[in-house]
């Protein structure tokens, strides 16, 4: 009975060490394709969160103390340049304006009375003079009346839109209370931050061949149809973030962007022989991207790599490879460190142009 436990326990283990050398075979049979980075000139598109500012925007306040006896407009209304918007209770300024008037017209009659009488010298030309002197100051009084009174019709100082009216018809107004606010649409900006390295690659190798476009992703991730130019630089970098701003104009015929909104700008920038692996080569390991690189003996290494920029299904690669390595594309997480492969190598731009024909 001993003997035929014994007999089992060998026959079973012959058995399952066969099994084990069969898997091992199977899995070392298995041909791994390589390939090398993809070397070449390309574009990337970086996305900048931005604020959305009307080219025009301004507050409009009281200029003189009273009731609000009229408003002319609504809210989100569209006015154009000198239409009235307000009007502040005038009686107290156009009885102020018809008195100083008022004193222009006797001061006329007192410097010609005195100019009758310098002619036949029943006075000295110094009276004349006088008589004069205050015409002009009654002139000035009314002038300055009449400028109090025009302060209480509100007009628009360009075309554009109304925003919220913070006083209701009846309202006590003080000087300098807001009235509301008017934006014109026609145009508008776009403020973004970049850093220092963006920066610096913008001015080398955008700014000079005037490639100064860039387009605008509105909040509902469509991209808004007009393309924006960039206008402006800031002097000076921001010094905790290491920013600095930029301006661009986008045309808005349609008036579909307001003031105070948000988006992202989409700014293209060229990159000279760029390392492109795909995607689908590297695997990661607490937030640190690696590649299985073959070596001479055919065994793979992980190689820590570096990532500048990604792109649909590819990673442009800023260090920890190079050119010549071959690094293996399918199947990196069947692979062990030191494995022993079987390869087969592929064509980098072959491997690439194929995840983009997977992609359609």
């Amino acid at each position: 009975m001993k003997k035929f436990a014994s007999l089992f326990a060998f026959v079973l283990l012959l058995s399952l060490t066969n099994c084990t050398n069969k898997a091992e075979e199977k899995e070392t049979a298995e041909v791994f394709p390589v390939t090398t980075a993809l070397q070449k000139d390309t574009i990337v598109t970086k996305e900048y969160v931005s604020q959305i500012r009307s080219v025009k925007n301004i507050e409009i306040r009281a200029q003189e103390k009273g009731f609000l006896q009229n408003v002319y407009v609504d809210e989100g209304q569209y006015v154009k340049a000198g239409q009235p918007l307000f009007r502040i209770m005038p009686q107290l300024y156009q009885a102020e304006y018809q008195k100083a008037m008022a004193e222009v017209e006797e001061a006329k009659i007192e410097l010609q009375n005195a100019s009758t009488l310098a002619n036949n010298n029943v006075v000295s030309k110094n009276e004349q003079r006088m008589a004069k002197a205050k015409l002009d100051g009654a002139k000035a009084e009314a002038n300055l009346a009449n400028l109090h009174l025009s302060f209480t019709n509100v007009r628009a100082p360009f075309s554009g839109i109304i925003n919220r009216l913070p006083m209701k018809l009846g309202s006590l107004v003080d000087e300098g209370d807001l009235l509301t606010s008017l934006s014109d649409n026609g145009d508008i900006y776009a403020y973004f931050n970049v850093s220092e390295p963006e920066y610096i690659s913008y001015q080398t190798k955008m700014a000079d061949r005037g490639d100064v476009h860039v387009n605008l992703l509105m909040a509902n991730g469509e991209q808004f149809p007009q393309a924006g130019i960039i206008q402006t630089i800031e002097g000076e970098f921001d010094a905790e973030t290491g920013n600095i701003a930029f301006r661009a104009k986008f045309p808005n015929p349609n008036a579909l962007l307001r003031n105070g909104e948000t988006g992202k700008i989409l700014m293209n920038f060229p990159l000279n022989n760029a390392l492109i692996i795909p995607q689908k080569a590297t695997y990661e390991i607490q937030d640190q991207k690696y590649v299985f690189v073959v070596d001479k003996t055919g065994k793979v290494v992980s190689r820590n790599i570096k990532i500048a920029y990604e792109l649909p299904d590819v990673y442009v690669v800023s260090s920890g490879l190079s050119a010549k390595d071959k690094f293996v594309v399918d199947g990196v997480q069947k692979l062990k460190e030191n494995q022993k492969v079987k390869v087969k190598y592929q064509q980098a731009q072959q491997v690439i142009s194929s995840l983009k024909l997977q992609a359609d």
